[in-house]
């Protein structure tokens, strides 16, 4: 119901919002890390992790090998790689030296890995573009314009503009903004070597890399808390993650009901029969999110190809709208590797699964983990999963996140 979250808000003088009103990132970035927090126990647990060597998220821990191919792109599958890397040169020409030195780093660089989806600066990489004037900001916008579809850097920004109604409505702008984003550039822009971007804050995450002329974009984490702006110069925007939620539900009502009780791993979305630990006080039920580069993630459920053919076709809808934040051709190209591995994929379902109701799900084969989860609430007052407020988290197992295993071909072959 459009407006239901206003119902939520906490009063202005509440110590959940007036003990960090006014602070600035790195003010806030420090406080959010004292021992003992919510969010010092986030910092505590996720900042050993970025440092581990980066092996991919695999479901059994068992790499496979020659599942990515560095091949040149299909003829129809390029990337947009020329505007990719004219944007990127004109971002750079708008910087000083010392902004320059502060946005790049090497196109394997560890710091790929300190990307994180929380409003709080655990690690400041890259360029924060709140505190840059208005026409880097604008060039930073344009690459990520260049390298997205129009409907992908529509739902990205989407993000970014209900991140700063959201500050709006909770009075923390300096925090909660349209621009309280990272960016960083990886290796140098280039046609056919490897390099990338990436951009990170709250509720909105993405890493793109391109080298001969294939695209990787992923990790990406997309959320909103509300899911909609209902006041100001953008009301209206709402729903946008509608096409994830819906596709889900049709896909479980698709199912015949011995195969939907199979597909259901958990009846509630806090479950007493869950081990201890499935429900992370930050991430909740998904399990790729930040920091969780390297983990084991089980297939659970129902196997895809085991479904009826109107549940599949669900299924890779499902997959279309994950990659629907790429371009015409390397979207072609993502799901093209996800019906080869159709045989291979499989689904799981936390929580109901009428319309209306709070629900987990996850998608996942050799080649994509997509999830999705309503969460609880972290700026707005209530404790249990609620429809408007959404995580969704996309990966590339098996080493691909980053264009990782691509940039590491690359590498062997020039160092042959």
């Amino acid at each position: 119901m459009p407006g239901e979250y206003r119902r939520h808000l906490f009063p202005h003088d509440h110590p959940r919002l007036a003990e960090i009103r006014g602070l600035d990132p790195y003010a806030y970035g420090e406080l959010a890390r004292r021992p003992g927090t919510f969010t010092g126990g986030l910092v505590a647990n996720w900042t050993p992790l970025y440092r581990n060597e980066f092996r991919g998220v695999t479901e059994n821990g068992v790499l496979r090998e020659g599942l990515h191919p560095l091949t040149p792109a299909e003829p129809g599958e390029e990337a947009p790689v020329a505007a990719m890397v004219a944007a990127a040169r004109d971002l750079l020409a708008a910087l000083d030296d010392e902004g320059r030195a502060r946005i790049g780093h090497p196109v394997d660089a560890v710091e790929w890995q300190t990307w994180a989806n929380p409003e709080f600066l655990q690690f400041d990489t890259g360029l924060r573009l709140d505190l840059q004037p208005e026409p880097v900001r604008e060039k930073a916008l344009a690459l990520v314009r260049a390298s997205l579809s129009p409907e992908g850097y529509h739902l990205a920004r989407a993000m970014m503009l209900i991140n700063g109604f959201l500050g709006e409505v909770v009075g923390l702008e300096t925090i909660l903004n349209e621009f309280s984003y990272n960016l960083a550039l990886y290796g140098t822009p280039d046609l056919r070597a490897p390099w990338g971007w990436q951009l990170y804050g709250h509720h909105c995450a993405l890493n793109c890399l391109v080298v001969e002329g294939r695209m990787a974009l992923s990790p990406v984490f997309l959320g909103a808390e509300p899911d909609e702006i209902d006041a100001g110069p953008h009301a209206g925007l709402r729903d946008v993650f509608a096409d994830r939620v819906e596709l889900g539900l049709r896909l479980m009502a698709a199912l015949p009901a011995e195969q939907r009780r199979q597909a259901v791993v958990y009846e509630r979305m806090v479950d007493p029969a869950m081990p201890e630990g499935r429900v992370d006080p930050g991430d909740e039920r998904h399990l790729a999110g930040a920091f969780q580069d390297n983990r084991v993630i089980p297939v659970e459920g129902l196997r895809v190809a085991d479904m009826p053919a109107e549940a599949q076709e669900h299924a890779l809808a499902i997959a279309g709208t994950f990659a629907g934040l790429l371009p015409e051709g390397p979207r072609a190209a993502r799901l093209r590797e996800v019906a080869a591995h159709l045989r291979e994929t499989w689904f799981c379902w936390i929580g109901g699964h009428r319309p209306g109701d709070v629900f987990y799900y996850r998608l996942q084969s050799p080649v994509i983990v997509a999830e999705l989860d309503h969460h609880c609430g972290v700026f707005l007052d209530y404790d249990t999963p609620k429809p408007f407020h959404v995580h969704t988290v996309l990966r590339t197992p098996h080493g691909n996140d980053y264009g990782r295993a691509w940039v590491r071909q690359w590498q062997a072959r020039r160092d042959q």
